[in-house]
Formats: structure tokens, C-alpha cells, sequence
């Protein structure tokens, strides 16, 4: 994720690389993880498509004419857009790490960069991006801090407890259509939304360096 970083950093997190509990407190925070959409699952897995609203920044799950998930997520900004047409997902891993962007450390020194300007001598490991879904090359489906307005590099990020869940729903072969807008936009789009995560504090660095953020989220369940 590329935002702006809190790095208030407790001492024991800063010593323990692979810490498991994220740092960021509040009131903002607990609202945006407590924030939840329901799913349900589908009859026939076979007949599950996803249908994403750019311009609403809404992601549908759809089995025929129902919606088995209906959720906010953050699309790509205008310089650096989501791609739109029809694709279809090929590839889901759930501990994906990014691969030319992420953290570099030493001891107890860490920083965002992209792995090629990365200190010399220092560690590095990718951006850790959950539930990884991929549907165009180096483009697809993630956990990712979730904001009102358009703000990634053209992947879509799904809040933490939401991603499971459609993890679970799609398949290597779904569908998935990306337009400006959908039909469904009308009829499902007006959902309450999570706070937004813009202003929110950031999980530790030290946090992402560990593997608490794949399971950052609560257990998924379906109607």
C-alpha cells in the first residue's frame, strides 16, 4: 500500500520483526475493523462472475441475477487507472507479497521503498498484499486499506474482512467485467461504507515485515 505512514513504532514491535498484533489504535480503527458486508455462498461456484463500478468503486459478486457479495473497495487513480474490459481471474494466493515494492530493513530501521533503491546492505520484503486474485498481469484483487476516493496503482483493494470472503466466492476462471459503471450500481451500490481509511493511521511496518496482516481480519462467515 503507498499512504502516508504513522511510524509510531512500541519498542518490542521494533525488536521483533515478526511481531503478530498491528499497532495503529483509535476509535477510527476499531470502527474500520469492525466493518463487515454479508456474503453468501453460491449454488453452482460455476456461475459466480464479479462485476467492479469504477466510478462507484463497488465490487459485485453475482451468481445469475444475485448478489452473493456486494462490497466498497479502492480502485486505481486517474494517472495510474484500473483497467477496464472483461478478464478472468487465473491466479489466487493468499500470502502473496509484492515483488518490486515493499520494506527495507536493518535492526531496527525500516522504510517503504521500491526494492531497487533499497539501502545497500539492508533486507528487504514485498508489500504483502492477502487474498491476491489476479486477473491481468501485475493486476488484481487485494486486501488493502480501503478510502472513499480512487488511490491505487490500478489494482483493487478489498477491506481486510471482506477479502476472504471473496477469496472464497471466485475461482481461477470467474469472470470479471470492469467498467466505469454497472447495472447493479442503481439497484445494490448505496451500502454503508467503512470509514475512510485515508485518514486512519497505518499499521506498523514491523507489523507488515511479520505474517499477522494475511490473517488481519475476522472469521469469514456466509448466510
Amino acid at each position: 500500500m503507498k499512504r502516508p505512514l504513522l511510524l509510531v513504532l512500541a519498542a518490542a514491535a521494533i525488536a521483533l520483526p515478526s511481531c503478530e498484533m498491528p499497532m495503529a489504535t483509535g476509535s477510527g480503527v476499531a470502527a474500520y475493523q469492525a466493518y463487515d458486508r454479508p456474503a453468501k455462498l453460491p449454488s453452482n461456484p460455476s456461475n459466480v462472475r464479479v462485476k467492479v463500478s469504477t466510478s462507484r468503486q463497488r465490487v459485485y459478486v453475482m451468481e445469475g441475477d444475485t448478489p452473493l457479495l456486494v462490497m466498497p473497495v479502492s480502485v486505481g487513480t486517474a494517472s495510474t487507472p484500473t483497467p477496464k474490459g472483461s478478464f478472468r481471474i487465473y491466479k489466487k494466493e493468499h500470502y502473496r507479497r509484492a515483488v518490486s515494492h515493499g520494506i527495507a530493513y536493518s535492526g531496527s530501521n525500516a522504510r517503504r521503498t521500491l526494492i531497487g533503491k533499497r539501502p545497500s546492505g539492508w533486507s528487504f520484503k514485498g508489500t504483502p498484499m492477502p487474498y491476491w486474485c489476479e486477473f491481468k498481469p501485475a493486476y488484481g484483487f487485494h486486501t488493502g486499506w480501503v478510502k472513499h476516493t480512487p488511490c491505487t496503482h490500478g489494482c483493487i483493494r478489498m477491506h481486510e474482512n471482506l477479502a476472504p470472503k471473496f477469496f472464497r466466492l471466485v475461482s481461477n476462471g470467474t469472470p470479471v467485467n470492469i467498467a466505469t459503471t454497472q447495472p447493479e450500481d442503481a439497484k445494490y451500490g448505496n451500502i454503508p461504507l467503512p470509514p475512510d481509511a485515508g485518514p486512519l493511521p497505518d499499521y506498523s511496518l514491523q507489523y507488515y515485515l511479520g505474517d499477522g496482516y494475511f490473517t488481519q481480519h475476522k472469521k469469514p462467515s456466509y448466510n
